[in-house]
């Protein structure tokens, strides 16, 4: 699965994880908000790596394995954050995530037939450092973003975004480089 060869979502040791992870993803949700400490030592264990624990991912959060997000320092997502993470998912430092995003890696037929086989693969997605991603963005799988990008709210990133630049759009487009050298 995650060297992005095909494999069979009906797995039993995969079920047998993702059961794990919802169990955990349960507990999280269901804590009192002001239990920070909880809920940042359920992140350290479920996530595949943190920078700091200055990580804030606001309730209700949801992700199929957990152990293959990766977030950097100073992370911050708000409400309804979802990653299905059959795949490497890497997020940078300093990065901020709006309410009702998804980042999906899990890839699916569009043969009905060959769908129905529960026959998948994935394919990673990494965003950069100080990286804003609007609220309700859908982040397909496969996807690079660079570093200093803002992707506008609703968006749906189907290729890779470039440094220094905002990004809006279904698809996803570039309409503004910042930075150094960048037209006003």
């Amino acid at each position: 699965m995650l060297a992005g060869e095909i494999y069979s979502a009906i797995d039993p040791d995969l079920s047998r994880e993702l059961m794990e992870t919802r169990a955990m993803i349960h507990e999280y949700n269901t804590l009192h908000p002001t239990e920070t400490e909880k809920m940042r030592a359920i992140l350290r264990e479920l996530l595949g790596g943190i920078g700091d624990d200055q990580i804030i991912v606001n309730q209700p959060f949801h992700c199929d394995y957990g152990k293959q997000i990766r977030v950097g320092k100073r992370f911050f997502a708000n409400f309804n954050f979802t990653v299905l993470d059959e795949a490497y998912v890497t997020i940078g430092d300093d990065c901020f995530v709006g309410p009702n995003v998804s980042i999906y890696t899990a890839c699916h037929s569009t043969d009905p037939v060959e769908r129905n086989s529960r026959r998948e693969w994935a394919l990673p997605v990494t965003i950069g450092h100080n990286v804003w991603i609007g609220g309700s963005v859908t982040i397909l799988p496969g996807v690079t973003i660079g570093d200093n990008v803002t992707i506008g709210a609703g968006s749906v990133v189907n290729k890779d975004i470039p440094s220094n630049s905002v990004a809006v759009g279904n698809p996803c487009k570039v309409i503004k480089k910042i930075g150094r050298g960048a037209c006003p």
